[in-house]
């Protein structure tokens, strides 16, 4: 697997090695050994999965204090615009983005250290997203951004007309007034 480091520290795109034939193809999609070496050792705990159509975007969300989580996403069906927002306050990234294309063809994978927020938006008719996360879900730690966040300025990929958000992400506060990390 290739890791290639993005602008904000900590966040990975990981790449697998692709093997086609005949049949179709195989990648290995991890491998504690590789991910230790190349990023840090995480110990992943609970594996999650969506199914979303066209336009939906979930997002920007994350837990707060001893339950924030560090993940890594991917989609087995579909084409998404995956989004990481660095919430810690000491980075000289505080507050920027890293957008990357996720795909069923182009197989990368995006790790987002705890610290950030995470969204994404659906950009084919239908998306399968899947993620580990290393700390489980825990409702009381849940918080989340404005996805319109003017400070962040979030390029979504779609326009806003074709936006489907839950009550949750209207309802997510700004940046200026979320609670972050130090």
């Amino acid at each position: 697997m290739k890791y290639i480091k993005t602008e904000l520290e900590g966040v990975y795109i990981i790449e697998p090695r692709v093997f086609p034939d005949a049949r179709g193809y195989f990648f290995e999609s991890w491998r504690q050994e590789d991910f230790d070496a190349n990023v840090y050792p995480v110990t992943f705990v609970q594996d999650n999965e969506s199914k979303s159509s066209r336009g939906v975007l979930r997002g920007l969300h994350y837990q707060k204090g001893e339950f924030s989580q560090a993940k890594l996403v991917r989609v087995v069906k579909g084409r998404v615009l995956d989004v990481a927002v660095d919430l810690r306050k000491s980075s000289s990234t505080f507050g920027k983005y890293v957008a990357v294309e996720l795909s069923d063809e182009n197989k990368r994978q995006l790790f987002i250290p705890r610290g950030f927020a995470h969204g994404f938006a659906v950009l084919s008719d239908e998306a399968i997203f899947t993620y580990k996360v290393d700390n489980v879900y825990a409702p009381q730690a849940e918080a989340s951004i404005r996805y319109d966040d003017p400070s962040i300025g979030v390029e979504w990929g779609l326009p806003k007309n074709e936006i489907l958000t839950s009550p949750k992400d209207e309802n997510g506060c700004e940046l200026k007034d979320a609670e972050v990390f130090e």
